[in-house]
């Protein structure tokens, strides 16, 4: 309930804003390295909320309220940071070459395309190893099933390995690979 992105932060208690706040800060990393762009958009906004309402509630509980010279200054002083801010958010998409996948208008793939393209890309790779990280960027561009990488180490035989941080290609992979790759 307390979490849902519905509730105006401004409706939210102290209690419950602060709690909200410290959740979102810690939640940050994750939805960084690991979410979708509109998880990410969503809560970048919904953290950008909490900011601002803890901001206006207790100004002297922050450096932006403290008084120093890094305070924020005057109502239109905030609006051109907020404008500066996404200007240049605008401007870095806009610099951005377009994804490859299916944000750039090329449709995803199935499931079965999917798993054979992301286990050609750990064929291909030196070692047959790949971050994890990165396993599950390309699997993102490939389809929008988001267990597609775990479910290569989890099935009998597994066709990728965990090792640590790595994942590798096994050799059931590799036979799996060479049983169901599309011709290039």
């Amino acid at each position: 309930m307390s979490d849902r992105p519905g509730i105006p932060a401004r409706e939210l208690s102290d209690e419950e804003l602060e709690r909200q706040g410290v959740h979102a800060h810690a939640m940050r990393h994750w939805v960084f390295l690991h979410g979708t762009a509109e998880q990410f958009r969503t809560h970048t906004e919904r953290m950008l909320e909490l900011e601002q309402e803890y901001l206006r509630r207790h100004p002297q509980r922050t450096w932006q309220g403290s008084g120093g010279e890094a305070a924020t200054g005057s109502r239109d002083d905030r609006i051109r940071d907020l404008v500066l801010t996404f200007s240049r958010a605008i401007t870095a998409l806009l610099d951005e070459a377009p994804p490859a996948a299916s944000a750039g208008g090329t449709p995803r793939l199935d499931p079965a395309a999917a798993q054979a393209a992301l286990l050609q890309r750990f064929a291909e790779a030196p070692g047959g190893r790949m971050h994890k990280l990165e396993a599950h960027h390309i699997a993102r561009e490939l389809t929008s099933d988001s267990h597609l990488v775990a479910r290569l180490y989890r099935q009998e035989p597994s066709l990728l390995q965990a090792e640590r941080d790595m994942r590798v290609i096994t050799d059931a992979g590799r036979a799996w690979l060479a049983e169901h790759a599309v011709p290039a």
